[in-house]
């Protein structure tokens, strides 16, 4: 019973918040959200801004990698040709020395 009764003390207090906020809510809710609004569109025109910033850095960054893909894509053909070359190289080197052929 004790658990029951202290259930409805506690609960009683909260009930009457939960009235008075429902009862003022409507004349307080035009005046704080009037004065809200030039506050979420400050928050939103800041969010704006950095969100351009962060894509301007985003896209720099992607010329950067695309850069380095590029360099790294030639690099490594010219290693695959240059190897290509020393094979071609070799393989004539190694025909002319059966044919008793000296380079």
């Amino acid at each position: 019973m004790a658990l029951l009764e202290d259930g409805i003390s506690v609960s009683i207090p909260t009930v009457l918040v939960g009235v008075g906020v429902a009862l003022a809510a409507p004349i307080l809710l035009p005046v704080t959200a009037g004065g809200l609004r030039p506050l979420a569109k400050t928050l939103v025109k800041g969010y704006l801004a950095v969100m351009d910033s962060a894509k301007e850095v985003m896209a720099e960054a992607g010329e950067r990698f695309s850069d380095i893909v590029a360099e790294a894509e030639a690099e490594r053909k010219h290693a695959t040709n240059g190897a290509r070359s020393g094979a071609e190289e070799a393989k004539s080197g190694s025909k002319h020395q059966r044919h008793g052929e000296h380079a």
